[in-house]
């Protein structure tokens, strides 16, 4: 079996990364704006405040777009460039780009998936204590009705946030993100059940102003553990770890069920219960039955992940890495097996459809003398990865597929220094060029995957 008939071939970029025009159009800042300022924060002392300029290169990046044949571009809407307060005053200007950029999709012949939040919190909401305030699950239920309210005309399906295990665990824990906060373990917990109170409110207001039936997801994030073999006992070793909750509570954000079993099952895992007795913030029937607002796509953003075996007693054992394991310009390693283990595991628990929100490389891309960028490393690792998924369309409800990214792009802590986009962007005068990738990614999805 390969990949379904109707199987969403795509590519995914966020809107801090990718927009630029930070002080136009009467965008509000957000955290971003502000984290990116200070020194140190910035592994290339760069912003955002350009970024790739999609927001002046728009017609010219949904062309891009289309000849690389995508079916499907899943972007965040910036919260603070539609409601520069985070609430109250709407700003038309900005509602008007991203209404834009839908109807330019659709003209294009690409449907669209809208993220309402991939990290760019409104600076005035985090003054009001951004995600440890309760609070923001209405904030963030209203900034979701007008966006349902002005694109779901147009727009069938959207995801709440995107990778949450980011946003809180390096933006409110280790503070390598945006806010650069380091919270106790008690805060951040609070504020990790307020993300997946705003995702169910957020789910409700979609629905409530939508002007059309919407699919509806959730898209987070972790590292796969996968089986070293297909012996039945190294399958539910990866399973245990993959679905545990990690010891070290310094990085208690770096899982999968903290952040699902809520979503799908109405209940946090009990394994975390129990480790984290007294630090859990108060939790009512209420706020479950909000966080388990029935959806109808599960998104996941995988990149990598680590091979296990049971061991004599048949606990999990980590296989190491041989030296010279094949990594990233990143520095990740390399493992196509996540793509195949992920979506099952994740499919088998949940029984949700999967999408892969998120998948792709950085590559140390260069433009060749011959005015192409060779990014041959991106090609082979994409290969690798979707044999993989292909695979798993045969264990698991897969349906989509979005390479990260559509274009070189502002990599948050790491700036412009590592590129992962299928178009090369040149940073001095905006120029894009298709890389190798882009073309060899138009002919895969034209033939449905079978060109792997």
């Amino acid at each position: 079996m390969g990949f379904p008939k109707d199987f969403v071939w795509g590519a995914a970029s966020s809107a801090y990364q990718v927009e630029g025009a930070q002080k136009e159009g009467g965008k509000g800042d957000s955290v971003w704006n502000m984290f990116a300022r200070i020194p140190g924060a910035i592994a290339d002392g760069s912003n955002g405040d350009l970024g790739c300029d999609h927001y002046h290169h728009l017609e010219e990046d949904v062309a891009l777009m289309a000849q690389m044949g995508l079916k499907a571009y899943r972007f965040s809407i910036d919260w603070s460039r539609v409601l520069p307060e985070g609430t109250g005053r709407v700003n038309e200007e900005g509602v008007d780009f991203y209404v834009r950029l839908v109807d330019l999709l659709l003209e294009h012949g690409i449907e669209p998936y809208v993220t309402l939040y991939h990290w760019e919190l409104p600076l005035a909401l985090h003054r009001r204590g951004g995600w440890l305030n309760p609070e923001i699950a209405d904030w963030f239920g209203d900034y979701a009705a007008l966006i349902s309210e002005r694109l779901s005309s147009r727009v069938k399906s959207f995801f709440t946030v995107n990778e949450p295990q980011c946003f809180i665990g390096l933006g409110y824990v280790s503070g390598e993100h945006a806010p650069g906060l380091r919270v106790s373990l008690e805060d951040g917990l609070q504020a990790a059940h307020n993300v997946l109170r705003a995702h169910g409110r957020a789910v409700q207001q979609l629905r409530l102003h939508a002007k059309q039936p919407l699919t509806i997801g959730y898209a987070p994030t972790c590292g796969v553990i996968y089986p070293e073999t297909e012996r039945p006992e190294d399958i539910e070793a990866a399973k245990s770890l993959y679905f545990g909750i990690p010891e070290d509570t310094s990085r208690w954000f770096w899982n999968v069920s903290w952040w699902s079993d809520p979503v799908f099952f109405g209940a946090y895992p009990e394994e975390g219960l129990r480790r984290f007795h007294g630090f859990m913030p108060r939790i009512t029937k209420e706020d479950m039955r909000l966080i388990s607002e029935p959806i109808d796509m599960y998104g996941q953003n995988i990149y990598n992940g680590m091979a296990v075996r049971a061991g004599e007693d048949g606990k999990p054992l980590f296989v190491p890495r041989y030296p010279g394991f094949p990594a990233t310009d990143t520095g990740w390693p390399v493992t196509p097996e996540a793509l195949r283990w992920g979506p099952r595991f994740l499919y088998e628990r949940y029984g949700k459809p999967i999408y892969i929100t998120e998948n792709g490389a950085a590559c140390a891309d260069a433009v060749s003398a011959d005015g192409r960028i060779h990014d041959q490393a991106r090609i082979d690792f994409l290969a690798a990865y979707l044999a993989q998924l292909k695979k798993a369309c045969s264990e698991a409800d897969v349906r989509g597929y979005f390479q990260w990214s559509v274009m070189d792009n502002f990599e948050w802590a790491q700036g412009f220094a590592k590129r992962f986009g299928l178009a090369y962007v040149d940073y001095r005068d905006g120029r894009r060029i298709l890389k190798d990738s882009a073309f060899w990614y138009r002919d895969l999805i034209q033939s449905g995957g079978e060109s792997l």
